[in-house]
């Protein structure tokens, strides 16, 4: 057996890939493995396994797809550790950029073969930096045995609101059952947080500064002061009023909740604070456990406990989802709904917990930014000042004054690219801020060469077409990944409908709670929240700027141009990227990939040009018509997925290029049928057998006829149509508009994200823009 291959039967037994992951599948080769592990998180967790806490987590980016600086520091910080901890000599290491660039692969496995004492085959690791994906996907999965502080904080928060167990119940004790949930976690969660004053913060105060109370207990106070009102209210409305104006009451304390947006944008600093104070401080470390001995007989820390409000601002949309899916009679199902859209509870609550969410999540990027900053010398102004980080990694430059190629690494942001020199490890030297609200881009094809190196630009030109930087990438993947940030960073600073009813929105970091105008949900993260316009100081989400109320100032010198609604859809049928551009006066142009939805917006079938929307993408532009042809609509399972008569080969061909969850019906040579599926980047192939005027695919599921099979099929991957607009900051997100339907792949990942599909766009979306279909619980 290849080295490479007992090395991943090695991490399986570790509890480091999963069982089914692809580098145990028939036809999986070394460039599996590598594809795994080239982020350097798996590596980190597998010396947790073998020794418990060796690699701090904290101290690592889980998620760092985007970033060569994150991916190479995750690895050095795994080298570093097997050293130090491991014992390892330097010699028998690999070197950071061996891996990430797999351009020695043979090393990594090697280490494995330090303990086995099998030999590795060099053969099969040449040439493996060419067969790496730079675009490919996260695998969700893959990341199922790291650890996870969010994980972590769900046990605590399950352990201490666990209710009593019910008897299973069907009709409407569900529903019962649903609202003593809500009731008694609330009455447990109340009485969290008075423990947590009660025999903590009060005790400390003796111990502690004011500044430093202020720190670990942040408005911990103003939370248990609410939730008393709260669980009154709750608990009036369910046992006085049957939950009829439940609604009304999560209503009412909308404001009152927005306290949780300090809360959880300062716990994780104030856990830390807990933890230099106990490690500092003898007494405190002793009277802290005393407290909890006192609180719980030491089952939860302070720490643990000052994790659970954020987990349960978290849960209230959820509990009341469970509510609306087991209230079974239909007009009272449909009331509900109906009432909840039109109050705006869901709002308030779905609201406040994707706010939460990116709380969390932009903490996360402003560590990120953090490490880029203290890395790159004569750096003078905050990173941060310039949005969110994109894409950073290695690149050529060349400009119209410097002609010749220079080797640069260039981290990307929203409103500008820093072009730096490598210094070495994970220092670098400023050379050069390129800010892009200056320029445009253009992409060129004209000089690439397949598989040639370093022969794939795209060009930076200034608003003049005149000046500009030239770009070139490694390899077209690569570039292509560069390309479509960059197209994200411009549509961030300067994005459609940015003028619209003669405002002029900017990118802006918002010190207060704001909502926006448009839609009355809440701006959301910590920096760069959304848009404001300069002219009068509204407030309004990307995916919003098209519907806010006309400016307060100078508002009559501009009417918004409305288009006409019903224009169909249709798909792309030829790439345009460009060339040759629309007519002066036009617009600029639209880009169109083979298979993206194109929403038309102005069209005349006697003008060779037309505009719409980029539904793929979330852009708007002008393009040639005979590029796109009508959007077949999918609505009958049937007539889409029945392919006929077709094998295996052709069957493999046909999904290879659509993306995960496609699927046909086909049927073999000798009669028979099977289905063909697309599932984590291979084909699967079932075969459907008939018994008793029935179809069946396993023992427990059969069907009367074909037709049943893929409406089956379907249902099982899970859909949810869009509740409202939410527009993509980066690639690995999915635009989406209100009224789409979403085929639901994943809802592993990111806290409070799932991953999804529409219109051929993968991506990652907030689950509280959306709402799932519950039909198989009418």
């Amino acid at each position: 057996m290849e080295l490479w291959r007992q090395c991943a039967i090695w991490l399986i037994d570790c509890r480091v890939l999963p069982e089914n992951h692809r580098v145990t599948w028939e036809g999986a080769q070394v460039c599996d493995l590598a594809q795994a592990l080239r982020d350097g998180v798996l590596l980190c967790q597998l010396l947790n396994n073998l020794l418990p806490q060796a690699v701090n987590l904290r101290e690592i980016n889980l998620r760092p797809q985007m970033s060569q600086f994150l991916c190479l520091k995750n690895i050095r910080t795994f080298l570093g550790v097997c050293q130090e901890k491991f014992y390892l000599k330097k010699s028998d290491l690999f070197e950071a950029f061996d891996l990430f660039d797999v351009r020695d692969f043979a090393k990594v496995p090697t280490q494995h073969a330090h303990l086995t004492g099998c030999a590795p085959d060099d053969e099969i690791y040449s040439g493996l930096s060419d067969q790496i994906d730079d675009t490919v996907d996260e695998d969700d999965d893959l990341y199922d045995f790291v650890e996870d502080e969010e994980k972590e904080g769900d046990d605590i928060y399950e352990d201490l609101m666990r209710t009593d167990e019910q008897p299973e119940k069907t009709g409407i004790d569900k529903r019962e059952c649903c609202l003593q949930e809500i009731r008694q976690t609330e009455e447990k969660y109340t009485d969290t947080l008075e423990s947590i004053l009660q025999h903590f913060m009060k005790p400390l105060e003796r111990f502690l500064q004011d500044q430093d109370i202020e720190s670990i207990f942040i408005n911990i106070e103003d939370l248990a002061n609410t939730h008393r009102g709260l669980l009154e209210e709750v608990r009036s409305s369910i046992l006085s009023y049957g939950a009829k104006n439940l609604y009304q009451v999560f209503l009412n304390y909308k404001e009152r909740l927005l306290l949780y947006g300090q809360y959880c944008s300062q716990v994780e600093t104030a856990t830390k604070h807990l933890d230099k104070l106990s490690t500092m401080r003898e007494d405190i470390r002793m009277k802290l456990e005393e407290c909890s001995k006192r609180a719980n007989s030491g089952r939860f820390s302070l720490r643990d406990l000052l994790m659970v409000p954020m987990q349960r601002v978290l849960k209230y949309h959820l509990l009341l989802q469970e509510l609306v899916k087991h209230t079974t009679d239909p007009a009272e199902k449909e009331n509900l709904r109906t009432a909840l859209d039109a109050m705006r509870v869901s709002v308030c609550i779905c609201d406040l917990a994707q706010c939460v969410n990116e709380v969390k999540r932009d903490n996360e990027i402003i560590r990120q930014i953090t490490s880029f900053q203290l890395s790159i010398e004569n750096m003078s102004q905050s990173l941060a000042l310039y949005g969110r980080p994109k894409i950073d990694g290695e690149l050529k430059i060349c400009s119209s004054e410097k002609k010749s190629k220079q080797d640069r690494y260039a981290f990307l942001f929203d409103k500008a690219m820093f072009v730096c020199k490598k210094k070495g490890g994970e220092n670098f030297e400023l050379k050069e801020v390129i800010e892009l609200q200056h320029y445009q881009i253009r992409d060129e094809t004209a000089g690439e060469k397949d598989n040639k190196k370093w022969s794939y630009l795209f060009l930076l030109l200034d608003v003049y077409g005149r000046n500009g930087y030239d770009l070139f990438f490694k390899t077209r993947e690569l570039k292509k990944k560069w390309l479509e940030q960059f197209e994200m960073a411009l549509s961030n600073m300067c994005p459609e409908n940015s003028t619209a009813n003669n405002h002029d929105f900017q990118m802006h970091c918002f010190e207060e709670t704001t909502s926006c105008k448009a839609c009355s949900m809440l701006l959301r993260g910590i920096f760069f929240q959304g848009y404001r316009c300069t002219r009068c100081k509204m407030a309004a989400h990307k995916e919003c700027l098209g519907r806010v109320p006309a400016c307060g100032r100078n508002s009559g010198l501009y009417t918004h141009l409305l288009y006409p609604a019903g224009f169909p859809k249709m798909e792309v049928c030829q790439e345009y990227y460009g060339l040759p551009p629309p007519p002066v006066g036009f617009g600029q142009p639209l880009h169109l990939s083979k298979g993206d939805i194109i929403e038309l917006t102005r069209a005349d079938a006697d003008l060779p040009w037309w505009e719409g929307r980029n539904l793929t993408a979330g852009q708007m532009g002008w393009f040639p018509c005979q590029k796109v042809q009508p959007y077949q609509s999918f609505a009958s399972p049937c007539d889409l997925r029945f392919a006929g008569n077709m094998d295996r080969t052709a069957a493999k061909n046909l999904l290879m290029s659509r993306s995960d969850g496609t699927f046909l019906v086909r049927q073999k040579d000798g009669g028979e049928f099977a289905i063909s599926i697309k599932f984590n980047m291979d084909i699967r192939h079932i075969k459907i057998t008939t018994a008793d005027s029935l179809y069946r695919i396993n023992d427990k599921k059969a069907f009367k006829g074909l037709i049943s099979l893929p409406t089956f099929i379907m249902k099982s991957f899970g859909v949810a149509r869009a509740r409202y607009d939410f527009s993509a900051r980066d690639r690995t997100e999915l635009s989406l508009r209100e009224g789409d339907t979403i085929k639901i792949l994943s809802k592993k990942g990111h806290s409070g994200w799932w991953r999804g599909e529409v219109y051929g766009r993968v991506g990652l979306f907030p689950a509280n823009y959306v709402e799932e279909d519950y039909s198989d619980y009418c």
